[in-house]
């Protein structure tokens, strides 16, 4: 069966669905890892809006009026990516090395899910959804922010790091 366009819209909806979804489990240990103050907020604060994310979904799903279901597909990506970051967490890293490891991790999820919302925005514009495409399009400005707010914290967060692994590479 051939699929279009429509339909491909409703399966990465479910994708980035999947994908919110296992966020949600990962941020909160993230934030566990991390020793920066910042960067545990960060991560707690980006965990509460991507369960708004996930809400807003639901409501595209009602919106697209679909008997379409919200779940049923697992992001393969996106447990790559926590994946990879759980290796992370179980490394032996000081606690800057750490939280500059936990930054990149973390961006990686953001890129993700910008493609993603950027994705479903053209094609609900281009299928004439522009409610929906409003809704994704407000994800899709929370993620860019998440992303530029890590971006500001890679800055401190990494120089802290290199310092400290300067530092004992000149002891050494």
């Amino acid at each position: 069966m051939t699929r279009n366009l429509h339909k491909m819209m409703l399966d990465e909806l479910r994708d980035i669905y999947s994908a919110e979804t296992q966020i949600t489990k990962a941020l909160p240990k993230m934030a566990r890892k991390a020793s920066s103050q910042e960067l545990k907020s960060a991560f707690e604060h980006h965990l509460e809006e991507t369960r708004g994310h996930i809400e807003r979904l639901d409501k595209v799903f009602e919106m697209l009026d679909t008997n379409a279901r919200a779940r049923g597909k697992k992001c393969e990506a996106m447990e790559g990516l926590v994946s990879e970051a759980k290796e992370i967490m179980e490394e032996d890293l000081d606690a800057d090395a750490m939280d500059a490891a936990l930054v990149g991790a973390a961006q990686k999820v953001e890129h993700y899910e910008i493609a993603g919302y950027g994705t479903l925005c053209a094609w609900a514009k281009a299928m004439g959804h522009e409610d929906v495409a409003k809704t994704l399009a407000e994800t899709l400005e929370e993620e860019r922010a998440a992303d530029e707010k890590l971006n500001k914290l890679s800055a401190k967060i990494n120089q802290a790091a290199a310092r400290k692994a300067h530092g004992e590479a000149r002891a050494a």
